[in-house]
């Protein structure tokens, strides 16, 4: 047995090999021409978001503050996934180095992490817009804004230096394959040749308490908002709170369904085409449909965007 731990340390692997999306060689074109147009319609739109928050002092509140945060962190998440899905898809299966793979994997995990904590920040400003609104001005004055996104910020990178340290402490002798179109943290355990308990845990436990952690207290957020707005007498203010927060919840419940079933339970599974495609969802799709159903929808964004146009024109 310690034979062959030395034999594989000694041919430790130095590149993976990454499968990609699909491997039926007629339809990697067309999917190439489709995913690359998302990529580019993702940057544009949460670009758009970023400039008429930064460029229009009537969106200089706390709500479009995290929107803000929450359009830079999709494109550099998507920016992340991306550029391998794209090589996949036009090279097929194609090699990366140990150092690349673990790069792209920390960036991954520190991006997630962010989102969670972020979506639930947006959460509890709704929560305190509705539920508590005299108390809003000083509840989120800029300094608790700033202070709530620099945790997430900063709370996703050091979740991830933790993660991706435990994992490529690992040794990793061969088959050097791994079943996705991105280095994750599910298909490397998978090829580890060495004792993965530790890291396993480690790594289950942190999704339980991010992922976990920050979808209770959103719903809990979500729980009290409803009971407030069922409470209001007006239709028109029901309705109006009832629209400020059903795009986030739809948001949060694509992302949490789809990052709960791969992330949140012993990760030393087999990498199925299933995950592949949920890891779609929330890498591709959720980036691109956010701007579209927080901002795009939201009236004061679409009266910025007209001045802007105006702007442009005169």
């Amino acid at each position: 047995m310690e034979r062959s731990l030395e034999s594989g340390n000694m041919s430790r692997v130095q590149e993976f090999v990454l499968l990609g999306l699909s491997a039926r060689l007629g339809m990697r074109g067309v999917l190439f021409a489709v995913f690359l147009t998302l990529y580019l319609l993702t940057l544009l739109e949460n670009t758009l978001i970023v400039c008429l928050i930064c460029s229009h002092s009537e969106l200089r509140k706390p709500m479009y503050f995290f929107l803000g945060n929450l359009s830079c962190l999709e494109m550099c998440y998507v920016s992340v996934t991306m550029p391998s899905l794209l090589v996949g898809l036009w090279t097929g299966p194609f090699h990366i180095s140990f150092t690349a793979c673990m790069t792209q994997l920390f960036f991954f995990i520190s991006l997630i992490c962010t989102e969670c904590t972020l979506l639930t920040s947006m959460a509890y400003d709704r929560y305190v817009a509705i539920c508590r609104p005299l108390h809003y001005p000083l509840l989120m004055r800029p300094q608790v804004c700033l202070g709530l996104a620099m945790t997430s910020w900063l709370g996703g990178l050091l979740v991830s230096v933790v993660k991706t340290s435990c994992i490529a402490s690992l040794s990793y002798c061969g088959p050097n394959v791994l079943n996705h179109f991105f280095c994750d943290v599910s298909p490397l355990l998978n090829l580890s040749c060495t004792h993965v308990a530790l890291t396993e845990m480690v790594d289950f436990i942190s999704a339980i308490v991010i992922l976990w952690g920050s979808l209770l207290v959103a719903i809990a957020s979500y729980v009290a908002i409803g009971r407030a707005v069922f409470r209001m007498s007006s239709a028109a203010a029901r309705h109006k709170a009832f629209s400020t927060c059903a795009s986030h919840l739809v948001v949060v419940g694509i992302f949490y369904a789809a990052t709960l079933f791969i992330y949140a339970r012993p990760s030393r599974i087999e990498a199925m085409d299933l995950n592949k495609v949920l890891s779609v969802i929330y890498t591709v799709v959720t980036p691109m449909c956010n701007p579209v159903i927080y901002c795009l929808r939201n009236r004061e964004v679409q009266a910025a965007f007209r001045r802007t146009l105006y702007w442009f024109r005169g």
